[in-house]
């Protein structure tokens, strides 16, 4: 991948400014990562990755659940890369000419021809960044894959807005990121290596001392400093990474970012930047995690998790802008996800890796429909009592930006309003949605561990984030249409391409058909 990522960079600068370069560019990149996804398909379950397997003197590990996400993220991707790698709309007669202006016209990162290099980039740190068994090579990853978000959330280079949240991004990212580098340096400081499975044999000195009694290390008052100080700095590590994901108290960044940037770039940095930091929080918990009596670090994560369920459903009933609600949806999510992380038992990690699944599908569905919706109405005009009609323009790859602009939708589309609707109703928990499943899972194993309290305000945040998504719903269904149609352009014939209806239909048939599959399975 890095391989024919360089290439690429390089020859993108040799050949000519042609308006559909990044289109074709765009599906070499899905070239390259369906097959990325057949060597890592190809190499599960093997005799030698059982175990797992290091590479570059340990700083990589390489095993099953690491090969299993790492093909999660190639498959995201190129459903992702596919909205970009063709033209949005088709016609059905087409022996009409007059309206093929407004099939093929692109946005504006089908212009630009680095867009699916970056992403390139970007799942190279990612897949590293999962792989990681070396803080040394944590932070290389972290940084790779950082550095090319940065460059996509500004690639819209004559939006002030985009530029705007790429500098803020870009400033936060490298504070989260000095405070990984201050975490990791503490921890080298006071366990003497780096390497992440050394981590793990002095945290297993620590729990024979427990297992065996000895009172005297026990009551030792050296042991419990040391002891301490490594979870010390653990939680500065740890802050780092809430940080990028956006987890409160470090949220308020991601709903200022996520509602400037570009909605298609929106879609990346939303799901693909936070499964591989999730996926490495989930290792790190392993290997740090003991029964040593002292300051514990993972309980910043449980405090993190409370925060971010209270956060993401109370703020965004607030919302009126579409992105921004999608952001708080998010950092509401991250809390379930957390909690799982938090209570750390062969349950919980069933939970978090169907909630990261489930999750990221939904959210992908979510953000799609929002393009395709943005695509189907640049044949009407928006208006309102206070403002005049206005065509939309979908030069920011879609004009959603306001949730008042989805009114009445329904009667223009029927089956992409349904479609979205069914994706909310994920995301609330309604049975039989697939988000209901996950979060049951959730909730089933905090109460088995004795979270009582964690419990009810998991269920509490639920039932008030239903209020925002309820709202998009009406919004939707009851209320008066506000789009005409523009006369001026013949839209009878004009329809979403395969690129657009495929996944929506695929992902949108998966949400609602998970009930048939086996349950009692996947919990034991």
């Amino acid at each position: 991948m890095l391989i024919l990522s360089i290439i690429l960079l390089l020859l993108s600068n040799a050949v000519n400014n042609r308006r559909d370069s990044s289109i074709l560019y765009s599906r070499v990149a899905m070239i390259i990562l369906a097959y990325s996804t057949i060597l890592c398909y190809n190499n599960l379950y093997t005799n030698f990755l059982i175990n797992g397997i290091y590479i570059f003197g340990g700083l990589l590990l390489f095993n099953n659940y690491i090969l299993v996400f790492n093909i999660f993220i190639f498959i995201i991707t190129m459903i992702i890369l596919s909205i970009s790698s063709f033209h949005s709309r088709k016609y059905i007669n087409k022996q009409i000419i007059s309206i093929s202006n407004h099939i093929n016209k692109v946005s504006y990162q089908q212009v630009i021809i680095e867009y699916p290099l970056i992403i390139l980039f970007c799942i190279a740190g990612g897949v590293f960044l999962i792989s990681s068994a070396d803080i040394v090579s944590l932070f290389l990853s972290i940084e790779l894959q950082s550095y090319g978000l940065y460059l996509l959330c500004t690639i819209y280079r004559n939006s002030e807005n985009s530029v705007s949240a790429g500098l803020t991004y870009f400033l936060l990212g490298a504070l989260s990121s000095c405070i990984i580098l201050l975490g990791q340096s503490l921890i080298y400081l006071n366990t003497g290596n780096t390497n992440l499975e050394n981590i793990y044999i002095i945290k297993n000195i620590f729990d024979t001392i427990i297992n065996n009694n000895d009172e005297l290390l026990i009551n030792n008052n050296y042991t419990y400093y040391y002891w301490n100080s490594i979870q010390y700095s653990l939680t500065i590590f740890s802050i780092g990474f809430l940080f990028k994901i956006s987890s409160a108290p470090f949220h308020f960044w991601s709903p200022d970012v996520y509602d400037a940037i570009p909605t298609i770039v929106t879609t990346f940095v939303a799901i693909i930047a936070k499964i591989s930091i999730l996926v490495f929080l989930l290792k790190i918990v392993y290997y740090t995690s003991s029964n040593f009596v002292g300051v514990s670090w993972i309980n910043n994560l449980l405090i993190s998790s409370i925060l971010s369920l209270i956060i993401g459903s109370v703020l965004g009933l607030t919302q009126y802008r579409i992105k921004r609600l999608y952001a708080y949806s998010t950092i509401s999510h991250i809390g379930f996800i957390l909690l799982a992380l938090s209570i750390n038992s062969y349950d919980s990690i069933q939970a978090f890796f169907f909630y990261i699944i489930q999750y990221s599908i939904s959210n992908l569905n979510a953000f799609i429909i929002l393009i395709a919706i943005g695509y189907s109405l640049y044949s009407y005009v928006w208006y309102d009592k206070t403002v005049s009609h206005r065509i939309l323009k979908d030069t920011n790859n879609s004009p959603i930006q306001l949730i008042s602009q989805l009114k009445g939708y329904f009667y223009i589309n029927p089956i992409l309003s349904l479609s979205l609707i069914i994706t909310l109703f994920s995301f609330i928990g309604v049975p039989p949605m697939i988000g209901f499943f996950g979060k049951q899972m959730i909730l089933m194993t905090a109460l088995n561990k004795g979270f009582i309290f964690i419990t009810l305000i998991g269920i509490l945040t639920s039932v008030i984030s239903a209020v925002y998504y309820l709202y998009i719903v009406k919004c939707i269904f009851f209320d008066e249409r506000v789009y005409n149609v523009n006369h001026n352009i013949n839209s009878s014939n004009i329809t979403l391409s395969s690129s657009l209806s495929f996944p929506i239909s695929t992902i949108t048939l998966l949400l609602i058909s998970f009930i048939f599959y086996d349950y009692n399975f996947i919990i034991y």
